[in-house]
């Protein structure tokens, strides 16, 4: 694989073909888990882990699937490596995954993961392949991992409370209060919050999307962005 086309994959991933922020995809597990930076972190980890895991499954069984079951056989490859997941850190993580819950198993029925490896994972060289499935899933993690951390700091005054669940005793140092006596925005930590954070975070997007074309158009010198029309 040459690397202008693993530029292009990385930042389709990260950026322009974002799961949350251009696709507006997986919503429901984004709202749920994301009241603390921490959830969302470890969420976002094991939904890329299972991105990886069945990228690697379906281009490795793509010939060996009948076009007609094709569908099927994917949702059994996914089901089979979220289970894989789900068993892990149930012995591995069983704090997070207790406070994760439902929410693991429930990755088979996240549309991107068998979107990407109907389009891609099915389609390409096996190294673009687990390319696309790792850069969809940190660009996942990464909405996750933002929106965790807006609605925590907003809702509680904290930043990655709880993080030894995820990495273990020895990161207590990363569980912080960034703002001291504060009693805390209620709204934030529930999914209404979760739905003004996301709707601020693509407002601030956009803008960064039409600064930037306005910047290319103008030969990289900044000028007045003007609104797109109503």
């Amino acid at each position: 694989m040459n690397l202008q086309r693993f530029r292009k994959i990385t930042r389709d991933g990260l950026w322009d073909n974002n799961v949350v922020f251009a696709q507006m995809l997986a919503l429901c597990p984004l709202l749920a888990v994301t009241g603390t930076a921490t959830n969302g972190l470890g969420m976002g980890i094991a939904t890329t882990v299972v991105m990886v895991m069945t990228a690697v499954a379906v281009n490795i069984a793509r010939h060996l699937v009948s076009p007609e079951v094709r569908i099927p056989a994917y949702i059994l490859l996914i089901a089979g490596c979220v289970t894989l997941v789900d068993m892990l850190m149930n012995a591995w993580l069983h704090e997070l995954y207790k406070v994760l819950g439902l929410f693991i198993p429930l990755i088979v029925t996240n549309c991107v993961i068998l979107g990407r490896a109907e389009a891609f994972a099915s389609r390409e060289p096996f190294l673009p392949a687990v390319t696309d499935g790792l850069m969809m899933g940190l660009g996942f993690t990464l909405a996750l991992l933002i929106l965790g951390t807006v609605r925590e700091i907003l809702g509680s005054g904290t930043l990655f409370h709880n993080a030894s669940l995820l990495l273990g005793d020895r990161f207590d140092f990363l569980d912080i209060t960034v703002i001291a006596d504060y009693r805390g925005f209620l709204l934030m930590i529930f999914p209404p919050g979760g739905f003004l954070a996301i709707g601020f975070l693509l407002a601030a997007r956009r803008r960064i999307e039409l600064r930037l074309r306005n910047r290319r158009r103008t030969g990289g010198l900044l000028t007045p962005v003007a609104p797109p029309p109503v």
